[in-house]
């Protein structure tokens, strides 16, 4: 059985008015239900890729087809329809800390309400609950109405989860989710993503820095060096080699090591804090 590809991106450019080119011709395929990590050094080009994707940042050239439509063609109004199936969730949140964890939640739901009533909280009944369902699936349903900036990191971004989910997205872009978290925290914020994304049958783009958590949660990983797509395949077949061509030189038996221990050292916490 052929999968369908819900993502084709074709001969993608992104060139910045400084002469920056940050893509140079990508070309990716992204099958419905598929959880795909991208990996590679800074400037590599991915956080630009996943922006090009929802055209929060434009590309200057090249097709990106979600569904059967190329993104890169719309106008204003068919563009918001469009990123309403597209749920993105940021590496620094993007949560207005004067509203309340509801509130940020519900304003998800803007592609489908519109500013004039989400101002004055005009949410249907059956949104409000998928919200609070939402919250309840992301443990935070006690900080209902807790403040944003009350929260911590981890809690943060466990609302822009819930957020992202209340547009009934069919792709998720997710953005950098564990760069500001500590490595315990990080673990549980993948290993909620990828459960969601399973619970709701999306496709998932995850820019991540963290390679050992690329390879623990995704079922594809595709390497960026300057632009240019170097890696794609199967999490365990990126060994030192492969990882030499996306990064370049490295001791990365001495990352495992250390990332192992990190490891080591989170279960002793779990341990000390039961006992």
């Amino acid at each position: 059985m052929v999968e369908k590809h819900m993502v084709s991106i074709s001969n993608l450019v992104k060139k910045y008015p400084s002469g920056q080119e940050a893509l140079k011709g990508v070309n990716l395929e992204v099958n419905a239900n598929e959880i795909l990590a991208l990996i590679g050094p800074s400037g590599a080009g991915k956080s630009t890729l996943i922006r090009c994707v929802n055209r929060l940042v434009e590309p200057t050239s090249g097709k990106i087809i979600i569904n059967g439509i190329d993104v890169c063609t719309l106008g204003y109004k068919a563009l918001r329809m469009q990123r309403r199936k597209i749920g993105m969730i940021f590496q620094e949140y993007a949560l207005v800390d004067r509203l309340t964890v509801m509130e940020n939640v519900l304003s998800g739901q803007l592609g489908y309400t519109g500013t004039f009533k989400s101002i004055f909280r005009k949410f249907p009944p059956d949104v409000v609950d998928s919200a609070i369902k939402l919250l309840e699936r992301v443990g935070l349903l006690d900080y209902v109405d807790s403040r944003a900036d009350q929260l911590s990191g981890g809690q943060r971004q466990r609302v822009g989860i819930a957020r992202a989910l209340i547009q009934r997205p069919d792709l998720l872009l997710v953005d950098e989710p564990t760069a500001s978290l500590d490595p315990k925290t990080a673990r549980q914020i993948m290993r909620l993503i990828v459960e969601l994304v399973i619970e709701y049958k999306l496709a998932v783009i995850i820019n991540i820095h963290d390679v050992q958590l690329a390879q623990m949660f995704a079922q594809r990983i595709v390497g960026l060096r300057d632009g240019i797509v170097v890696y794609d395949g199967t999490p365990d077949q990126v060994d030192n080699s492969v990882l030499t061509e996306i990064y370049g030189e490295e001791d990365w038996d001495q990352g495992k090591k250390r990332h192992a221990q990190e490891e080591d050292d989170d279960e002793d916490d779990d341990i000390d804090q039961v006992e």
